[in-house]
């Protein structure tokens, strides 16, 4: 499986995996801020997805995410994988392409869930697997639960002296 830069033929894949989570990010499908979110980072290159059978564009998704960084601050805006992909391994496989287009030094930012959401746990299990720590409270999310950003740091390459 290989990630791919998103074009406007995935979007309506896209609105499918967004309607699969809209019970933990509220509404989305129908906002006109989330599709102009979606075809802002479509359009400057920056949504990027795992297409089923890794196919080409407009095939269903398995899972996407929203990058977005001014050097050296990156920010995940959005990352989801569908319901029947979830646990094998397809947003191991999006944030390791994130890592790779990372220049150090730098620092990654996500919003997940808070601890007391029950719903986000899974969230915030993989961001700790992958590297992040707690940084600080966010501000609630549309369905009202709370979140925390997570941070993880990318440090410059050490230099070999002989």
């Amino acid at each position: 499986m290989k990630v791919q830069i998103a074009t406007r033929a995935d979007v309506p894949s896209w609105l499918e995996l967004a309607l699969q989570v809209e019970f933990l990010f509220g509404p989305m499908v129908d906002q006109p801020d989330f599709q102009n979110a979606l075809r802002k980072n479509i359009d400057r290159g920056s949504a990027y997805c795992v297409r089923e059978q890794d196919r080409s564009a407009g095939a269903p998704l398995m899972g996407g995410l929203f990058l977005s960084f001014r050097q050296p601050e990156y920010h995940i805006r959005w990352l989801s994988v569908a319901e029947q992909w979830r646990r094998r391994g397809i947003g191991t496989v999006l944030l390791e392409h994130v890592f790779d287009l990372i220049k150090p030094p730098a620092e990654l930012f996500v919003t997940t869930f808070g601890e007391d959401n029950l719903e986000g746990q899974p969230a915030r299990r993989f961001y700790k697997k992958m590297g992040f720590e707690p940084f600080a409270k966010a501000s609630p999310g549309p369905e009202g639960g709370s979140r925390e950003i997570f941070q993880k740091s990318f440090l410059s390459d050490p230099v070999c002296s002989i």
